[in-house]
């Protein structure tokens, strides 16, 4: 399997070969969906490389030999660190033997400016940057289709002429080279500045007995204060390297939740930004419409100019749920009503469109369809394009009610019922509970599957359930929709071998005819769904139960060398002693995943069945304590 090294700072990041160069395939200098530089090594003959280190997400720190045999005649410490908007590249040379050394080295770099989608094999553009050079800078100059410019811009100190360099070091002596390089695009956004690391790690006081689980953790904290984006409304989390550095909607509020209380101005930024970029019209090419919530905004060439619909993309049926469900977390932990009493036009439009738009036919479920050309065929949270199939495996057929989503509108009305009684309009907060209510008797009236012991993934265009087994239902405990009656055999249902790999839950299950245990989502397992069933668990009252789920991931964490939580990995049975098996295109880190360790804690430090946090927390599970 192949090894990438990604560094982040704000809306710049770098993903790098294993050697900690710019070589090949997706690996780049990237700001807002555009690839940079796709070229940027420096060739350093005779040297091997001996450690890698990344003391931060944005930091990455090398030490390079000349050997001969096993001992070293010259040393090289290479120090990177990435900026907003560019990096600091610092190599220090050091003759350790004791005869002169002449060293020759020679930058290699080329830009190609590709949209992140083409990076990703998408369509492609003809492009043709401007190639400038002088002894101590390169520089690449691009004018895109829609005539905005973008610049490479690297300096060389000292001057290299032809780029090459060549270091006389007597026995002890030291020389210096450094690259300042500059990704200068005219799409940056003024913010406030985002917090520093010690600030950052200041704000998560989180200290586990475990030290593997410890370091598990601060990875995790790390890498969230990593993916965070600055704008104008706050600190805003990426979705994950490399393919989603950009603003999507579900990924930002699940990430914003599970950081909860500690992330609170995370959340705040989320809420403010997704607020801001609320739909105000309707637009079917991308799938626009009053009081929605966006699912991305792309920033690339490709986007801006039409050629794909991402430029500011609607096309999902849930983050408008997830953002009144998220403002109510808010809320609950902070006491900031002046945001929800700031934010009502918002919250309101949000509940119109999901029983004008959301729900088209009025059977007081929330569907999808498609509208634009190029858009998601599915806009739940399993968007693939074959995640909804019958039990036969045919592929169900849009407009389509998944079950998750109207969990999700559950707990959404039953949080406008907490709105308005804060706001002191009790008629107002007595008709959303009852709608609230009307949803839960209906929902489980039309997708509970006795005979399989857990709800229908989802209703296709004629009304009728997907029968198969799936993660969904962790979702619906999560929510709080689930009777109380029928929670316990919904357990057994997802623990039982078919759904639980022993790493946690597989997307799909192991006997449906669509099962594959390295597709994307007929069978994977996503940490962030299972960390969600975990809240579910807990929300009903089945303490031991989360626990071994928590434990699952955390282990999973454990046997990963980074000590991250990958986006997913494989649905294989686990087996004693062997780790899980990786999908290979996994991002990493991805936020909600990171932010998923965080929320894990949260649980295991007390909480009373309705899924709420018990101050003081009790130090109840071993290492999680």
């Amino acid at each position: 399997m192949k090894t990438m090294l990604s560094l982040k700072e704000d809306d710049t990041y770098l993903v790098l070969s294993e050697a900690g160069w710019i070589e090949t395939g997706a690996e780049g200098a990237y700001r807002h969906d555009t690839r940079f530089l796709s070229r940027y090594r420096l060739d350093l003959p005779g040297f091997q490389l001996l450690t890698t280190h990344q003391p931060r997400p944005d930091r990455l720190v090398q030490r390079w030999g000349l050997l001969e045999g096993p001992t070293q005649a010259v040393g090289l410490r290479r120090t990177l660190e990435v900026r907003r908007g560019g990096w600091r590249d610092r190599l220090v040379l050091e003759n350790t033997s004791l005869e002169p050394r002449t060293l020759e080295l020679a930058l290699e770099a080329e830009a190609d400016y590709k949209d992140l989608f083409e990076v990703r094999g998408w369509a492609r553009l003809e492009r043709h940057p401007r190639r400038e050079e002088g002894p101590d800078y390169l520089r690449f100059r691009y004018r895109a289709q829609d005539g905005l410019e973008f610049t490479a811009d690297l300096r060389l100190d000292p001057p290299a002429s032809g780029r090459r360099w060549r270091v006389p070091l007597e026995p002890k002596a030291r020389a210096e080279i450094t690259l300042e390089v500059r990704l200068e695009s005219p799409l940056a956004e003024a913010g406030p500045a985002l917090p520093d690391y010690a600030a950052w790690r200041a704000a998560f006081p989180l200290r586990l007995r475990d030290p593997r689980a410890q370091a598990v953790l601060e990875r995790a904290v790390d890498d969230l204060r990593a993916l965070l984006l600055a704008t104008p409304y706050g600190p805003y989390p990426a979705a994950g390297i490399p393919w989603f550095v950009a603003a999507f909607g579900r990924d930002a509020l699940l990430t914003a939740y599970m950081t909860l209380p500690w992330g609170a101005e995370v959340a705040r930024g989320v809420l403010r930004y997704l607020a801001a970029h609320q739909g105000r019209t309707v637009n079917p090419e991308n799938d626009e419409a009053p009081g929605k919530i966006l699912h991305e905004v792309r920033l690339g060439e490709l986007s801006r100019t039409g050629r794909v619909p991402f430029r500011a993309y609607y096309g999902t049926v849930d983050a408008t749920p997830l953002f009144i469900i998220l403002l109510e977390a808010y809320a609950h932990w902070t006491r900031d009503w002046a945001l929800v009493r700031a934010l009502r036009p918002h919250w309101e439009a949000a509940l119109e469109w999901m029983l004008r738009y959301g729900d088209a036919d009025g059977d007081g479920l929330l569907e999808f369809a498609r509208e634009g050309e190029g858009g998601l065929v599915v806009q739940s949270w399993k968007d693939s394009h074959d995640s909804m199939s019958h039990a036969d495996g045919r592929l169900a057929e849009p407009p389509l009610a998944v079950s998750e989503v109207q969990a999700y509108a559950y707990r959404a009305y039953t949080a406008a019922a907490t709105f308005y009684r804060a706001l002191g309009e009790p008629e107002r907060a007595r008709a959303w509970t009852a709608r609230a209510e009307a949803l839960q008797r209906t929902f489980h009236a039309r997708f509970w599957l006795e005979d399989l012991g857990t709800y229908a993934l989802a209703l296709d265009r004629e009304k009728r359930p997907l029968r198969v087994k799936s993660s969904d239902p962790g979702h619906l405990l999560w929510c709080g929709i689930v009777p109380e009656a029928v929670a316990p055999r919904l357990v057994a249902t997802l623990f039982s071998e078919e759904l639980w790999s022993g790493w946690g839950l597989r997307t799909l299950g192991a006997k449906e005819v669509r099962y594959n245990p390295l597709s994307y989502h007929n069978g994977s397992v996503w940490p962030h769904d299972t960390a969600l069933f975990a809240g579910g668990l807990a929300r009903y009252g089945f303490r031991r139960e989360a626990l071994r789920v928590a434990e699952a991931l955390f282990e999973l964490a454990f046997s990963q060398p980074d000590l991250r939580l990958p986006e997913l990995v494989g649905g294989c049975p686990r087996e004693a002693g062997e780790p899980p098996v990786p999908y290979l295109d996994a991002c990493r880190p991805q936020a909600w995943d990171a932010a998923a360790l965080v929320y894990l804690v949260r649980l295991a430090w007390s909480l009373d069945p309705s899924g709420r946090y018990a101050a003081p927390p009790g130090l109840l599970y071993g290492w999680l304590a």
